[in-house]
């Protein structure tokens, strides 16, 4: 097209797609100069100016400013750096538009009152170091004035929730369900009567033997259950029994009798302590908000030991 081609307002709106209300405010801003008038004074432009106005078009659907535009317009700043100061501002907004997106998935799962959502929305914007915090701040409590296993609770404090900066959707859920589930009343109160259990077995001599042998025997005890569980055998089945019989003899301290019924129950009790379902979703979402491999419910496995052990 040669550049001594002239076109009206119109015209370009027509080449262009754009409306001649938003052109004439292009031109009115200096972004796009008339190349010349008419002797009624109305605005012409040339295949240069045509070209200006794609470009000033790009650039405004890329969600730049029109100070920016004019600027690079100018030859004062590069295409270059205004992509990545607004790449940079895009990947803020995005975070953000995520955030406010796990919020109101909350909101939607929970049916939350207005102060909940409160919570929920500064809870998702919390920074690293602060959710550090709270995971601190919670174990911190739950061994305080005890005598606990240090290294087993210095493992359990070690374990913090590490958001990426791009986290997915079901991260964000996550780190909002797990924030509420550390600050509820009910779990704290769950988790330290397990650490006070743990401290009071600890001090009277029976914590280390029975804590040792479920550690080593808990994957085996649990396939077990699931096998017994997938074949439909009941917790007093002969392969209820089996299990029963293998975790009393593990776990049987010194003097007890594996086979007394009251021994089996005390050891069932001692488990059920542990077997808080809020326990081990404390886990599953630590799990999910990290990106670990995904760690599945055991709790027909566990009631089904607990059961087995009751019943024998």
């Amino acid at each position: 097209m040669p550049a001594t081609t002239v076109f009206t307002i119109g015209e370009l709106s027509r080449r262009t797609g754009l409306p001649v209300k938003t052109i004439r405010f292009y031109s009115d801003e200096g972004l796009l100069p008339p190349t010349q008038r008419t002797g009624a004074g109305y605005r012409l432009y040339d295949a240069h100016a045509l070209a200006r106005l794609e470009l000033v078009r790009t650039l405004r659907e890329l969600g730049i400013g029109l100070p920016d535009v004019s600027r690079a317009l100018a030859r004062e700043t590069t295409v270059r750096d205004l992509a990545t100061s607004h790449v940079d501002a895009l990947d803020e907004q995005i975070r953000r538009l995520r955030l406010r997106r796990a919020v109101l998935r909350a909101v939607l799962k929970r049916d939350s009152e207005l102060e909940e959502v409160k919570l929920m929305n500064r809870i998702a914007q919390m920074p690293d170091e602060e959710r550090r915090r709270l995971v601190d701040e919670f174990w911190s409590e739950m061994m305080e004035g005890l005598d606990v296993d240090p290294e087993f609770y210095a493992r359990m404090q070690s374990a913090k929730p590490d958001l990426p900066d791009d986290p997915a959707p079901e991260q964000l859920e996550a780190w909002i369900e797990f924030a509420e589930l550390v600050r509820d009343p009910e779990f704290r109160q769950s988790i330290r009567t397990m650490s006070e259990r743990h401290s009071a077995t600890r001090e009277a001599g029976e914590y280390e033997q029975p804590t040792k042998a479920q550690q080593e025997n808990w994957e085996a005890w649990m396939a077990d259950a699931r096998s017994a569980l997938d074949a439909g055998h009941a917790p007093d089945s002969p392969a209820g029994r089996a299990l029963a019989d293998a975790i009393a003899t593990a776990s049987a301290l010194p003097g007890q009798d594996p086979a007394e019924p009251a021994v089996r129950y005390k050891m069932a009790d001692g488990i059920a302590v542990g077997a808080d379902p809020r326990a081990e979703r404390y886990w599953q979402l630590l799990a999910t908000i990290n990106g670990w491999p995904a760690i599945p419910s055991r709790q027909d496995e566990i009631q089904f030991l607990l059961a087995a052990l009751r019943a024998s």
